[in-house]
C-alpha cells in the first residue's frame, strides 16, 4: 500500500502520518508539504518515509506525482490561516489544487480523504448537518465549501472511486505547537496559565464549541481509510462545550486558582455556537469519539507539560 499525506509537516497531517507509520509499518508513507502555513520540520522528527516538498497550488507537481500512483491520498494541505484575505489566493491554493489532486486520483484509481471544516457552516443554527446551513462566513470557509462541491461532483462521475471529506469542528491536541496564534483556545489558555498570566476570553466565556481531540480526528482518517464508502462527514464530538467550560478543567488538572480577563468581542461575525451532527460519521465509517473534552484536555496538559 502506497499512501500520500498532503500539509504532512502540520498540526493534523503530521500526526496521521505518525499514526499511519505506527499501525501500518509495511505500508510506503509519503509526507508532502512546502513548509508553509503552520507546516514546520520539527512536526516531522522520527517520521521515517521520504518527504516531498512541493507546492500543492502548481499543476506540475500532481503531474509529477502521478508517477508514484498512490493508493490513497490523504489531503490535509491547505492555507488554513484565516488572517490571509487573498482570496484569489486562498482559492487557489485550497480549491483550485484540489481538482488536479482529483484528477491524479482518478488515473491512479487513488482514495482520497480529504480536509474540510466546520468553516463552511458560518454562523448556521446548531446542530450543523452535512447537507444544511453551509454559508461560510470567511474565504477559508468558502474554499472548503467550494472543495466539498467540486468533491460531490466527483463523486457522482467517478462512482468507482472512493472519495471523503472530513468537516473537523475544533481540533485540539499534541503537534499544534507552531501554529503560534491559531492553535487552539484550549493551547492558548493552558500555556498563559502556565506562565503566570491570566486567560482572556470573550465576554462571558459562555460561547460554545465542539472540541475534538487529535487522536479521534487521526481514528476517523484511518476508518475512513478502511471503508469503501464515500460522501461528506462531520468529525467531532456531537457535544458543545463553552470555554469556561476549559478554564474549569484546566483548574482542576493543574489545581490552581484560575482567573479569566473577559472583553469584548470586536467581531459582529463571531460563532457562538457550534455543534456537529455526527450521525452520518457514525453510520457510515463506525466513528465513535474516544475523548470527551476532561479526557483530552487531561491528557494534551501532560504533553504540554513538557515545554
Amino acid at each position: 500500500m502506497r499512501i500520500l499525506v498532503t500539509g504532512a509537516a502540520g498540526f493534523i497531517g503530521s500526526n496521521l502520518v505518525k499514526a499511519l507509520e505506527n499501525h501500518f509499518p509495511t505500508y510506503e508513507i509519503y509526507a508532502l508539504d512546502d513548509f508553509s502555513s503552520g507546516g514546520h520540520f520539527k512536526n516531522l522528527l522520527g517520521f521515517k518515509g521520504e518527504v516531498i516538498t512541493a507546492d500543492i497550488s502548481l499543476k506540475e507537481v500532481w503531474e509529477r506525482l502521478k508517477s508514484y500512483r498512490f493508493d490513497v491520498i490523504f489531503h490535509e494541505g491547505a492555507i488554513s490561516d484565516t488572517r490571509v484575505l487573498d482570496q484569489g489566493l486562498v482559492m487557489r491554493v485550497n480549491a483550485e489544487s484540489f481538482k488536479y489532486l482529483l484528477d491524479l486520483a482518478k488515473c491512479s484509481k487513488s482514495k482520497v480523504i480529504y480536509a474540510s471544516s466546520a468553516a463552511v457552516y458560518g454562523n448556521s443554527p446548531a446542530p450543523q448537518k452535512e447537507d444544511e446551513g453551509l454559508v461560510p462566513e470567511n474565504v477559508y470557509g468558502f474554499s472548503k465549501y467550494a472543495m466539498d462541491m467540486i468533491a460531490l461532483k466527483f463523486m457522482k462521475i467517478n462512482p468507482d472511486i472512493q472519495v471523503c471529506g472530513m468537516r473537523y469542528f475544533n481540533v485540539y491536541g499534541p503537534g499544534e505547537d507552531f501554529k503560534g496564534e491559531y492553535a487552539s483556545m484550549i493551547r492558548q489558555m493552558f500555556m498563559r496559565i502556565k506562565k503566570g498570566q491570566n486567560p482572556r476570553l470573550f465576554k462571558y466565556g459562555e460561547q460554545k464549541r465542539d472540541f475534538v481531540y487529535i487522536k479521534d480526528v487521526v481514528n476517523a482518517n484511518i476508518k475512513a481509510m478502511e471503508s469503501d464508502v464515500s460522501g461528506i462527514f462531520n468529525i467531532a464530538t456531537g457535544i458543545a462545550r463553552s470555554f469556561n467550560d476549559i478554564v474549569k478543567i484546566i483548574s482542576d488538572v493543574t489545581k490552581k486558582d484560575i482567573n479569566v480577563e473577559y472583553f469584548d468581542c470586536p467581531y459582529d461575525f463571531y460563532q457562538n455556537l457550534t455543534q456537529a451532527d455526527i450521525s452520518r460519521a457514525r453510520s457510515f465509517l463506525g466513528y465513535i469519539p474516544e475523548y470527551d473534552l476532561e479526557t483530552g484536555i487531561k491528557e494534551y496538559i501532560n504533553y504540554l507539560d513538557k515545554f
